[in-house]
């Protein structure tokens, strides 16, 4: 098979894609004919050398990528065989391996991949679709909701705009560039702003007091300045939910916080949402994959995805770093 493998840590020009011996599942694993794996901003941490949520730096040559979809085509020891020929979708977890042709998991980390959604779909929602319904379990949304996104145009960001428009809230999407703007439009959101130029606030403020309102949630995963001016327009009572900082973010002020004075001052709420409270408030990781699942199957989320073929791996990378993607990075064989 072929399989994108990393020898040395570094840029993403050391992700070298090339034949290698396929996998074999041992008992309890299952083998995966790829048809999408994801591309992940902790992949290229984990590129550089960085141990991320790890004990220790991943183990080189390796294999990058954590979630994969496509076709179960060989069984371990243990595994019934009415898994062989299904459609799945897995997080593989802490073992790396889905930037390949094949790749092998445990069977209880498979998911079934619902009828009318694709492999770069599925793939979307088992880690970033699942990551956006812990992100929103914070904080209920309902007509009277008026939302601030930030990276609106992202994988996560797509989901919470969708997310707050079925539930009938005012959404404020901030992107970057005239293209990522339009792309928060075309998702529903009421109003649709490029952060990247220094009017943005002005106009957001303008649009919230024509209406009478003042923003009641802000979705962070910038920080910095723009996530300080997105803070600004929340009411008394408002909320800030940091889910993450971009590359952008760390040179302008890096994760956005507060002193318990400043958000007294505010009379609002500011936190991270990520971490081990994520997981709890869905039930489990895999109580919420099942329902991300659920979600683009009946339509409800519709995750962005831009495509790579896997021999460009290293392309994907340096668009993902520089800003340069919309929606989730998945990489087809």
């Amino acid at each position: 098979m072929h399989a994108v493998r990393l020898h040395t840590f570094g840029p993403a020009e050391n992700l070298v894609y090339e034949r290698t011996e396929d996998p074999v599942p041992a008992p309890g694993q299952v083998r995966i004919a790829v048809a999408a794996a994801g591309v992940h901003v902790l992949d290229t941490a984990l590129r550089e050398g960085e141990r991320g949520p790890y004990p220790e730096p991943v183990a080189l040559p390796t294999v990058p990528g954590r979630e994969v979809a496509g076709t179960v085509d060989a069984v371990g020891e243990g595994v019934g065989p009415e898994w062989l020929g299904k459609r799945v979708v897995a997080h593989i977890g802490t073992a790396p391996g889905g930037y390949a042709e094949l790749t092998v998991t445990e069977a209880d980390r498979l998911h079934e991949i619902p009828e009318g959604l694709d492999a770069a779909g599925a793939v979307a929602m088992i880690g970033t679709g699942r990551t956006a319904l812990g992100i929103l379990g914070s904080t209920p949304l309902d007509p009277d909701s008026v939302v601030v996104v930030t990276a609106a145009a992202g994988g996560i960001g797509t989901l919470v705009v969708q997310y707050a428009r079925n539930a009938g809230a005012t959404v404020i999407a901030l992107a970057g560039g005239p293209a990522k703007v339009a792309r928060s439009e075309a998702e529903g959101a009421n109003l649709a702003l490029d952060y990247t130029r220094p009017d943005w606030p002005r106009r957001a403020r303008e649009h919230l007091e024509a209406a009478g309102l003042r923003a009641t949630v802000v979705y962070d995963s910038v920080g910095g300045t723009t996530a300080r001016a997105a803070v600004d327009l929340l009411g008394p009572g408002g909320r800030h939910v940091v889910y993450g900082w971009s590359g952008q973010g760390l040179l302008d002020g890096g994760p956005l916080t507060f002193t318990e004075e400043e958000l007294a001052e505010r009379g609002i709420t500011s936190g991270s949402v990520l971490g081990p409270g994520l997981i709890e408030r869905g039930g489990g990781l895999r109580a919420l994959e099942t329902r991300a699942l659920a979600e683009a199957a009946a339509g409800r989320l519709r995750p962005a995805v831009q495509r790579f073929p896997l021999a460009e791996a290293a392309a994907a990378h340096r668009a993902l770093e520089t800003r340069g993607t919309m929606g989730k990075v998945v990489l087809e064989p």
